[in-house]
């Protein structure tokens, strides 16, 4: 496989701790299980995916800069990055090849702080509220924009 057909699959705050935090809201898996799902998903479209996650904000931000630098494709779950991170918003506004927004949940139907994304104004799209497969319709669509 070749590097063209890399995808990072980038995830904010917290999202380590799934299957421990708010499982009435996120479910019973893990993060290791989200893991396994997008790799095997990317696999299964011809894609690599390299899954990362980090709780601060700065290196959320150096990875889409490299993403920008590098021409690749992301899948990104800014958690709650999404509704107040401008220098992220800004790192995305530089990006090089589709970045599609994704969240477990629907925030739409969350709190009301969490119905605004900062970072949508700027992705080629956001996928939400369809859990675990949120992450796989992202993956979906990553290859069929590859592949127009």
């Amino acid at each position: 496989m070749t590097d063209a057909r890399r995808v990072l699959v980038l995830n904010g705050p917290n999202l380590r701790r799934l299957g421990v935090r708010e499982p009435d809201v996120y479910g019973a898996a893990t993060f290791a299980d989200l893991e396994e799902l997008c790799r095997d998903t990317a696999r299964r479209l011809d894609l690599h995916a390299e899954v990362r996650q980090t709780d601060d904000e700065a290196e959320l931000v150096r990875w889409i800069h490299e993403a920008a630098d590098e021409r690749i494709p992301v899948v990104l779950n800014p958690a709650a990055f999404t509704h107040y991170s401008y220098a992220l918003h800004d790192a995305i506004a530089q990006r090089t090849a589709p970045l599609v927004e994704v969240h477990i949940t629907n925030p739409a139907t969350r709190e009301e702080f969490r119905h605004t994304s900062v970072v949508a104004s700027v992705a080629t799209g956001t996928i939400a509220g369809f859990g675990f497969t949120s992450y796989v319709l992202a993956l979906q669509a990553i290859a069929a924009e590859l592949a127009a």
